[in-house]
Order: structure tokens, then C-alpha cells, then sequence
């Protein structure tokens, strides 16, 4: 008998591509009730197998007693116990069992997975991420790290409380240093200065390159065999600044925007009627503001290209607005920038690699000769796995689209030749 949770059902989602996803499950396997509803909610259809040979009986167990052990057919002697149920077989809210609730100390109830993702800023993108990793329930612990007196362990305590509820068991703690999150598999930077109405992601770069390089090489000292994650705006000049000022490879080293515009791309197109946004399949290129490539060549809704479905002015507009898409929620917010699709994106960057899945996603990466660019930070398809990129992928890009990715790749080096002249352990308070 099998477990199926609902991190099967978003391996389903993303296996599935454009095609309808499925679960097979045998007959006699469990789907957690978490995970039907995900199904439900996503038009995955559950698939059940054919029966297997009957189980063999188990004993019962008395309220307050031990996990039952099972009985092979003929024999009266008991086998080795059964492991406890996982905690996503309870229905939202509903209480742990005693023997489910994780035990103290990282990785101690799942040795196989990594033990720790330390989030820095509790602010509401940091505050997503860590929400997001939490209930994938594929880690034995978030940990939020900011400065602000009390605010990571509110936040920490507040996302806790929502267990019950979501049905995970990852243990989630707040703290105001790196230092004292301690090593982790995979450290995400989220702290640094939000955008305010009128200002470009350039206009942070001398602010957040103090903060971004501060805590990438402190990040490195505390967890020298981490994966870092940036999300700090200017997006790809901080990738940059982080590998540079960490001192680790730089496939341990990505930014999160092309996850993030793709999604935006998704939403644009589903908005249209053309398909659902999961539907939808396109990547985000280049860099993370004017430079943004979105090749059509690649993109597909309800899998048919979406030159197809959509006209040439409709499909301009499109790429237009997500490439304007973070200002234009930062005019509507008055105060703050975009956190739900930041936070969710970078999330979902974190669970490709510990699930080593080999998914082929839109980041910010380190090419040196793909796509005809010689070296540098830029927007690429890579292939990620649980120590970071793999491979850089290379698409099928028409002349025009290969040509404007070298040219976003060109005025990142340019831009980030300023960093240059920054030393490489910067200082800087940690903000949220």
C-alpha cells in the first residue's frame, strides 16, 4: 500500500505538460484527502488500478496502544510495526495523532530529504516562500531570518498555526540572524528595499547591493554547501552580485525572475479565454525588466502555439504588460511591491530542486557560450536538480528572439559592471 499526497498531484501537473494530468494509484493505496483536493481543484484525474492480492490482516489497536503490526496469512507471529500514518492522511483541522507530530531536531523524521530552507526576510515575499515550502511538506524545517525584533518568529508562529489546517508537518521557526538559522540545503534571499510608485528595479541597485552582498557570503560561511535563491530586485544584477560575493559555483547560484514572468505570461494569455493559465506554456527570457524576452516561438495555449489562437496585436500587448506587469501592481498597491506570484515563484523554484525532479525551468543563471553569449548572468531555461542547475537548455529560438537575448545579456554586463567596483563582502542591514 501507497501514500499519495499532494506533492503527487503537482508532479502530475507538471508531468502532464499540455496534456490532461492523471494519477494512476493501485486499488488498495491511500489518497490523502489533502491531495484529492488539490486534484479537484486542478482536473487531475485520480486513475485507480487494478486490485492487487489481498492484504494481509492486521491486529487491532486499543486507544492509547502502539501502531498495530501485520499478521502474514498462516503465521500468528507479528512482523515489524508499521510506520505511523504520514500527518497529511488527517482532514484539514482535524487533531495529530501523537506518533505523526515530527520529532525535535533537523531531518530527524525524514533522513532522505533535506533537512533545512532558511528564508531571509519575513517580509510578505519571505513570508509566502516560506508558507509555500512549508506545506509541500517535503522538508523538515523553514527557518525566517530577519532583523526586526520579533517579526520572523511572529510570522514563523503565525504559519505554524496553519499546520492543522493545511495538513503538513514541517516544522516552521523564526530567527534574526543567519547565523543562528544555522547550515541549510538552500538559503533564499528575500531582503532588500521594495520598489515604490515611480521607481525602476535599477533605481535599488547601489541600496540592495549593500544588503544582497552581506548576506550572501555570510550565507555561504553558515551553510558553505547551500543552493542560494535571490528574489532581490534588480533581479539579475543581484544574482550576479550574490555569486560574486559568496565565493560559491555558480549553478549554487540562481535568481527567481524568470519563474515569475512566465507565470504573469500564463495569467495574461488564460485572461484571453485561450486556455487555462496551466494550461499555457511559455518561458520568460533575458532580463527581468526592459530587456524581457518572451518567445512566441515557444509559447502554446491548450497545446496549439499561440500565434494560432491569438492575434499578432493581442499577443504584442500581452508581452508588453508582463514585462510592465511588477509596476503596474506596484502603482495599484500605492505602498510595496508584488509578493503572492514573487514568494510562489521562488517556492516553486526550491521544490524543483529538492524533488531533483530535473525540471526545466526559467531562471537566472550563470551561460558561458550558450546562446552565443560569452559569459555573464541572464535569463535561460535550465535544468534544475537538488544542488542547482544541471545544464543550461537550449530552445529552438527564432533568429529575432536569439538575437534580443544577447542583447539583454549584453546590457546586464554592462549594468553590473558597477557592482565591480564594490567590494565583494559588502555591508548592510537586513531589511524585510
Amino acid at each position: 500500500m501507497r501514500v499519495h499526497g499532494a506533492a503527487e498531484i503537482d508532479r502530475a501537473i507538471e508531468e502532464a505538460g499540455a496534456a490532461s494530468p492523471t494519477l494512476q494509484v493501485a486499488s488498495e493505496d491511500l489518497v490523502t484527502p489533502l491531495a484529492r483536493d488539490k486534484a479537484a481543484d486542478h482536473g487531475v484525474q485520480i486513475i485507480t488500478e487494478a486490485a492487487a492480492a489481498p492484504a494481509a490482516p492486521t491486529q487491532p489497536i486499543a486507544r492509547g496502544g502502539t501502531p498495530p503490526r501485520a499478521v502474514p496469512p498462516g503465521n500468528s507471529a507479528a512482523s515489524e510495526p508499521m510506520r505511523p500514518p504520514s500527518p497529511a492522511l488527517y482532514r484539514r483541522g482535524a487533531p495529530l495523532h501523537p506518533d505523526v507530530r515530527p520529532a525535535a531536531g533537523p531531518a530527524a523524521s525524514r533522513p532522505d530529504t533535506p533537512a533545512r530552507v532558511v528564508v531571509i526576510g519575513a517580509g510578505h515575499v519571505g513570508m509566502i516562500t516560506a508558507q509555500r515550502v512549508a506545506e509541500a511538506d517535503v522538508v523538515d524545517e523553514v527557518v525566517l531570518v530577519d532583523v526586526a525584533d520579533g517579526l520572523a518568529a511572529g510570522v514563523a508562529l503565525d504559519l505554524t498555526h496553519t499546520s492543522g489546517l493545511l495538513g503538513f508537518g514541517t516544522r516552521v521557526r523564526g530567527v534574526s540572524s543567519l547565523e543562528e538559522a544555522g547550515p541549510a540545503d538552500y538559503v533564499v534571499i528575500t531582503a532588500g528595499k521594495p520598489r515604490q510608485p515611480g521607481m525602476s528595479r535599477a533605481d535599488l541597485v547601489s541600496t540592495n547591493a549593500a544588503i544582497v552582498g552581506d548576506l550572501a557570503s555570510r550565507a555561504a560561511r553558515t551553510a558553505p554547501d547551500c543552493v542560494l535563491v535571490v528574489v532581490t530586485n534588480p533581479l539579475d544584477e543581484m544574482t550576479y552580485h550574490a555569486w560574486r560575493s559568496s565565493g560559491l559555483p555558480s549553478e549554487r547560484v540562481v535568481g527567481m525572475a524568470g519563474m515569475l514572468d512566465a507565470a504573469r505570461f500564463q495569467a495574461l494569455i488564460g485572461l484571453t479565454g485561450a486556455a487555462q493559465p496551466r494550461r499555457v506554456e511559455g518561458v520568460a527570457l533575458g532580463s527581468h525588466g526592459d530587456e524581457m524576452v518572451v518567445p512566441l516561438s515557444q509559447a502554446t495555449a491548450g497545446g496549439r502555439p499561440v500565434t494560432e489562437s491569438l492575434d499578432q496585436d493581442t499577443l504584442t500587448g500581452i508581452v508588453d504588460r508582463t514585462r510592465t506587469s511588477g509596476g503596474e501592481v506596484v502603482g495599484l498597491l500605492k505602498s510595496g511591491s508584488a509578493f503572492m506570484a514573487p514568494g510562489t515563484a521562488a517556492a516553486h523554484m526550491v521544490l524543483a530542486m529538492i524533488r531533483d525532479s530535473g525540471a526545466v525551468l526559467p531562471v537566472t543563471a550563470r551561460v558561458r557560450g550558450h546562446y552565443g553569449i560569452a559569459d555573464g548572468y541572464v535569463g535561460v531555461p535550465v535544468r534544475l536538480g537538488r544542488h542547482g542547475v544541471r545544464d543550461i537548455v537550449e530552445l529552438a529560438l527564432a533568429e529575432e528572439e536569439r538575437a534580443a537575448l544577447c542583447d539583454a545579456a549584453e546590457r546586464i554586463n554592462e549594468r553590473v559592471q558597477v557592482l565591480d567596483t564594490l567590494p565583494t563582502r559588502a555591508t548592510g542591514a537586513m531589511v524585510s
